[in-house]
């Protein structure tokens, strides 16, 4: 989290994942925001934001994957949840898999206690309404009862990984809004964070514009006359 500064934290806890997609799409990057990866729960109030910590499964196999491996704490599954930092969010590459749940209530709630921002995959949860209860912000892919080991293993941690279609690398900044989540590579973080803000103060004023009545040519995008009238409206809020 030293990396990621308090002010781009809570700047990142207010602007839309559809503007940070925008923002993103100026810098050259089309490919950041999750599909098939939706809030579990209603989503109210800040957004989540966090450090991305990966965990990367693959098919699991009969030999191997057994329910006495949960009891063998280097599973990586298990080691993510026991060391995962506080203020982090869980990101986990299910390959979009949804034969079986990718987390359950009690890996969940081990989370939540352990300070984990929230937990993020592109396959289902089992115990959903148990999960949702929380409080905790997971997005996913739905709900779905069996087991994960029926068909995941978990083999590495905080590794690149791909969730939802996106690459993630440990570390990137995860958005998640009620559209559900975009990446952030963190060297732009900062930058993005801030065009992203400025970019829905400029949108809230071309909202009022268009509901008084405004054509789109010449609001939206705006022309300098728009642009001009913007900065006295944008100076006279500053100043009240």
């Amino acid at each position: 989290m030293s990396d990621l500064d308090s002010a781009t934290l809570e700047t990142l806890r207010h602007v839309s994942t559809a503007t940070l997609t925008t923002q993103l799409f100026k810098r050259g990057l089309r490919n950041t925001f999750m599909q098939g990866v939706a809030p579990l729960a209603a989503h109210s109030g800040a957004n989540l934001v966090g450090p991305a910590f990966t965990l990367r499964n693959i098919p699991s196999r009969e030999d191997i994957d057994v329910l006495e491996l949960f009891a063998d704490p280097e599973y990586a599954q298990r080691k993510c949840v026991e060391t995962i930092p506080a203020g982090h969010v869980l990101v986990q590459d299910c390959r979009g898999e949804r034969g079986s749940a990718s987390f359950g209530s009690i890996l969940s709630q081990r989370l939540q206690v352990r300070g984990v921002a929230g937990m993020v995959s592109d396959g289902p949860v089992r115990d959903s309404t148990t999960i949702a209860a929380l409080g905790m912000p997971v997005f996913c892919a739905g709900a779905s009862a069996p087991p994960n080991l029926i068909r995941h293993h978990a083999v590495d941690i905080n590794v690149p990984i791909g969730c939802g279609g996106v690459a993630v690398f440990p570390g990137d900044v995860i958005v998640g809004d009620a559209d559900g989540v975009v990446v952030i590579p963190l060297k732009m973080a900062a930058e993005v964070a801030q065009a992203a803000a400025e970019q829905e103060q400029l949108e809230a004023f071309l909202t009022e514009r268009i509901r008084d009545g405004a054509a789109l040519p010449g609001t939206y995008p705006p022309n300098e006359k728009t642009k001009a009238a913007y900065e006295a409206w944008r100076q006279k809020r500053h100043s009240e």
